[in-house]
C-alpha cells in the first residue's frame, strides 16, 4: 500500500474516469465561483451605495436598523445531512490518506510545504466542525471548500499517474457529485436566513459597523475565491497536451491582433513565469519555444477569449450579462495577480 500523498504507487490502479466527468467537475466548480461572485458584487453595490450616501452634499442616508441574525433552526440540521456526506466520503476505500494530516518527516517528503500552503485533512475538518481548538464553520459553503482543499492539494503534489493523484480525483468527483445535489438545500435555507433577519428586530449593532463587517467578509470571501480561482486553473493547465508547432504559430499570429491593451495582459502572462521578461521595452521578442506548456495554454485561452470578445465587439453583439461576468473574472484575477507579485 502506498504512503499518502508522496510515495509513487507500487500497485495497480483503475484507469482514470472519462474526460467529460472530469469537465463536468471543473463546469460545475466555475459556475458556483460565478454564483458566489454574483452574491459577492450585490454586497460590494451595497458597501458603496451606503458610503457614496455619507459624503457632504449626498443628501445624507438614515442609518436602517440593519439586523444580524444568528444560525437559523434550519442549519444544524443541515450540517448533520452535510455530515453523513463526508462520512461516505471518508469511509471510501479510497479515503484512507486523507484522513489524517500528511506525515511530512515520516514520509520523507521535504518539499510538501513549498508545493502545498494550505495542508488540509478530513480530521481537521472534523474538529473545526465540532469547534475544537478555538476554530469552527461559518457555513457549509466553507466545509466544502476545505473538502475540495484536501483533495487539489494531493493532486497537486503528485503527478497524474500517481496512484494518490488519481484517489483523489475520484474522491472529487464523487464529492461534487453529491454537492449538487445538496445545493439546493443549502440556497433555499440562506435565503430563508435571509428573509428572516430582515424581519428581525433592529439590535444596538450601528448600520455603519453592519457595512464595516460586509466589507471585511466580502474581502475574505473573495480571498477565497481567488485561491480557488488559482488552484482551478492549475488544474486545468496540468491537464493540457504539449503544444503542437502550428499551435503556437497560431498563437503568436493571434498576439499580434490583440489590442494595446490586451497585448500588455498577454505579455504579463508571460513575466509571472519569467520575471526578468521586459514587457515594457518598445519591442518585445517573444520566443514560443522558449516558454513552457503552462505559459502556452494560459496565453492560448486568453487570446482565443480576447479575440472572441474583440469580434462580438465589432459586430454589436456583446452579452450585457456575459461581459459584467468577465468584467468580474477579470478583476478577481487581477487582484490575483498582484498577490503573486508582491510575494517574495
Amino acid at each position: 500500500m502506498t504512503p499518502a500523498n508522496g510515495v509513487p504507487a507500487a500497485a495497480e490502479v483503475s484507469p482514470p474516469p472519462e474526460a467529460e466527468s472530469v469537465v463536468d467537475a471543473f463546469r460545475r466548480q466555475v459556475e458556483e465561483l460565478a454564483s458566489k461572485a454574483d452574491v459577492l458584487e450585490r454586497r460590494v453595490s451595497e458597501v458603496v451605495d451606503f458610503y457614496d450616501g455619507k459624503k457632504p452634499g449626498s443628501g445624507g442616508r438614515k442609518a436602517g436598523g440593519g439586523s444580524r441574525g444568528g444560525h437559523s433552526r434550519g442549519m444544524p440540521d443541515l450540517m448533520r445531512q452535510f455530515g453523513a456526506i463526508l462520512r461516505e466520503i471518508t469511509s471510501d476505500k479510497l479515503a484512507w490518506p486523507f484522513l489524517k494530516p500528511v506525515d511530512v518527516v515520516a514520509l520523507q517528503l521535504d518539499d510538501y510545504h513549498t508545493i502545498i500552503s494550505e495542508p488540509m485533512d478530513f480530521s481537521t475538518i472534523e474538529k473545526k466542525m465540532e469547534g475544537k481548538d478555538g476554530t469552527k464553520y461559518n457555513s457549509i459553503r466553507e466545509i466544502c471548500s476545505d473538502v475540495r482543499l484536501i483533495f487539489t492539494n494531493a493532486m497537486k503534489y503528485n503527478d497524474e499517474q500517481n496512484e494518490i493523484h488519481l484517489m483523489a480525483k475520484t474522491l472529487l468527483e464523487k464529492f461534487e457529485e453529491k454537492w449538487v445535489h445538496f445545493l439546493p438545500k443549502v440556497e433555499s435555507e440562506e435565503k430563508r436566513q435571509k428573509e428572516e433577519s430582515k424581519d428581525a428586530a433592529p439590535t444596538n449593532t450601528s448600520r455603519e459597523a453592519s457595512i464595516a463587517k460586509i466589507a471585511k467578509d466580502t474581502d475574505e470571501e473573495l480571498n477565497a475565491i481567488n485561491k480557488q480561482l488559482e488552484e482551478l486553473r492549475k488544474m486545468v493547465v496540468q491537464r493540457c497536451r504539449k503544444m503542437t508547432t502550428d499551435e503556437k504559430r497560431k498563437l503568436g499570429a493571434g498576439l499580434c491582433h490583440l489590442p494595446p491593451d490586451d497585448l500588455s495582459k498577454a505579455l504579463e502572462i508571460v513575466a509571472q513565469e519569467n520575471p526578468s521578461f521586459q514587457t515594457k521595452a518598445e519591442e518585445v521578442d517573444l520566443d514560443m519555444d522558449a516558454q513552457s506548456e503552462t505559459t502556452l495554454w494560459r496565453l492560448k485561452f486568453f487570446v482565443r477569449e480576447a479575440l472572441e470578445r474583440q469580434a462580438n465587439v465589432a459586430s454589436g453583439k456583446v452579452d450585457e450579462n456575459a461581459k459584467r461576468k468577465r468584467e468580474i473574472c477579470n478583476a478577481l484575477a487581477k487582484t490575483a495577480s498582484k498577490r503573486i507579485k508582491r510575494q517574495p
